[in-house]
């Protein structure tokens, strides 16, 4: 989960209805499964209009379709939504292995507009092999976008506690999710990871394909195991990157975010002790950890002026957790806030490591919401959310109360389905960084856990959020990539090594726009 790819690459249009479809879509069995679609769903593919992308040019071959698909997989004759898909063909494909399912993470986050950026992350030798398919969930991107109409006042975020803001973050919440529901009525409960599950399925009969491979990213992780539950006949070869534990969807997942930045903060506060020279924050940890303290409380009395707006020490606490890449970038975030407090010219910020400056456009943060406030049970009691946020500021305060305040889940209808309970033996490969704030190790674990067949590789020392394709470790690309050429699972979970250096890549901006709401 991942604040500084939060904020969206490309301007998606609003959707002023759930517009139904021309053609009638595929059945549905009772039980809400997927048969295979009718004849009448062949796809019509045709050339994609993508953004022009030096750095990330569309792949030869690459094309796109619309699925129709039922809004309620349980009324499988009502009404329809479309789903954009983009599809880059196997380069060699008299070895073709199938299809690979890709998904940047979210709820939120696009594929079809950044399928060349997110097909730059797979090997060469995946890419001979498998069609390689983009596809925006529904509510997203170019697949019947949903938007609530929400001005910029309104985008609804995790705020900090105080007993003056708190009432005005109840206030927030509950008018964005009155403005979703009056817009869209039930409809909006129909936004569900488990019928993104569905949709896959229909994506993959409409491919012709008999199994669904799967590359998912962070919130992906968690889409890729409710589909091994919902379908784990279809399920092919499954990778999970950074996972997030299916038990603690969702709240659980962010208040994991409190300890977690706790142990992050030590951490870093460690690494710059060690280098006081270069750094000058201090030469013990507990000096490290003064400075920023220091700089909290400077910022509260006069809040630090920036290109793009002001942070106060509740901004500093922020922008240190989205900071926790690695130990250097977090450092140097510091070091340049540090230069702003003092009135001397800052260096240069690493890239998105000040998202609370942008703004998360309506269309994604809606259709995230809906997604997040559908999957789970929500306390209903503004009070509840008060009494955790000052027990985690208290125990975590470093972001403890970010991740417990109120959301507009509080003032959401109920959902249709209960949550998704994972528990299956589906041999997927879960791959996970030592040092990722975002999904912490724990959280993989617990994924672990619940897919009983699976396998993990655990990058020691792996830093920041995404590991397979992004420089990481090349021992964890190579177990991933034997597992998706053969299908077999290393004989027990592995660790790897973290490359002593970066090799020149990391997860682009936009690949992962997850949880853009986090903020």
């Amino acid at each position: 989960m991942r604040l500084k790819h939060l904020a969206p690459v490309l301007a998606v249009g609003v959707l002023t209805g759930l517009s139904p479809a021309l053609t009638a879509g595929p059945a549905a069995a009772a039980g809400g499964t997927p048969a295979a679609p009718s004849p009448g769903q062949a796809l019509d593919w045709r050339a994609c209009d993508l953004p022009t992308n030096p750095d990330y040019p569309t792949p030869a071959g690459t094309q796109c379709a619309t699925v129709t698909v039922p809004l309620d997989h349980r009324k499988p004759e009502g009404k329809k939504i479309a789903l954009e898909v983009a599809r880059i063909p196997a380069a060699k494909p008299t070895e073709r292995l199938g299809a690979l399912f890709l998904n940047p993470g979210g709820p939120g986050g696009e594929a079809v507009r950044t399928a060349p950026v997110l097909d730059a992350f797979v090997p060469d030798a995946v890419k001979d092999r498998y069609d390689r398919i983009a596809f925006d969930p529904r509510g997203v991107g170019l697949s019947t976008p949903l938007a609530c109409g929400l001005t910029p006042e309104q985008r609804p975020g995790l705020h900090p506690y105080s007993k003056t803001g708190f009432d005005r973050a109840v206030a927030l919440n509950r008018d964005f999710a009155a403005k979703c529901r009056a817009k869209h009525g039930d409809d909006l409960l129909q936004f569900t990871t488990r019928n993104t599950a569905r949709d896959v399925d229909l994506i993959r009969a409409a491919l012709g394909e008999e199994k669904t491979h799967y590359l998912g990213y962070s919130y992906g992780s968690y889409l890729g195991a409710v589909y091994t539950q919902m379908f784990p006949q279809r399920a092919g070869r499954i990778v999970l990157d950074s996972a997030v534990d299916p038990k603690e969807a969702w709240r659980g997942q962010w208040r994991a975010w409190g300890p977690e930045t706790h142990r992050q903060f030590e951490r870093w506060a460690r690494w710059a002790a060690r280098h006081p020279d270069t750094h000058r924050l201090g030469d013990t940890p507990a000096k490290v950890r003064a400075s920023f303290w220091k700089l909290v409380a400077a910022a509260d009395r006069s809040p630090l002026r920036l290109e793009g707006g002001s942070l106060d020490g509740d901004g500093l606490r922020e922008v240190l957790w989205s900071s926790f890449d690695t130990v250097r970038s977090a450092t140097v975030v510091v070091d340049n806030l540090r230069q702003v407090a003092a009135g001397r010219p800052a260096g240069e910020f690493p890239p998105g490591t000040l998202p609370i400056l942008d703004e998360w456009p309506d269309p994604g943060a809606s259709a995230a919401w809906s997604v997040l406030c559908n999957d789970a049970s929500w306390s209903k009691d503004p009070e509840s959310y008060r009494a955790q946020a000052r027990r985690d500021k208290a125990r975590y305060p470093l972001y403890g109360d970010y991740a417990s305040s109120i959301t507009p889940c509080a003032f959401w209808k109920d959902p249709v389905e209960p949550t998704t309970r994972v528990d299956n033996t589906v041999g997927a490969l879960i791959v996970q960084n030592e040092w990722d704030a975002q999904t912490p190790l724990k959280q993989a674990r617990g994924m672990r856990a619940d897919l009983k067949g699976s396998r993990m590789v655990v990058v020691a020392g792996g830093e920041d959020h995404g590991v397979y394709g992004a420089g990481r470790s090349a021992c964890a690309d190579g177990v991933t990539t034997r597992y998706l050429l053969t299908g077999k699972l290393p004989a027990g979970d592995v660790t790897c090594q973290a490359d002593p250096a970066p090799r020149g890549t990391t997860v682009p901006q936009g690949t992962d726009p997850v949880l853009p709401l986090m903020r």
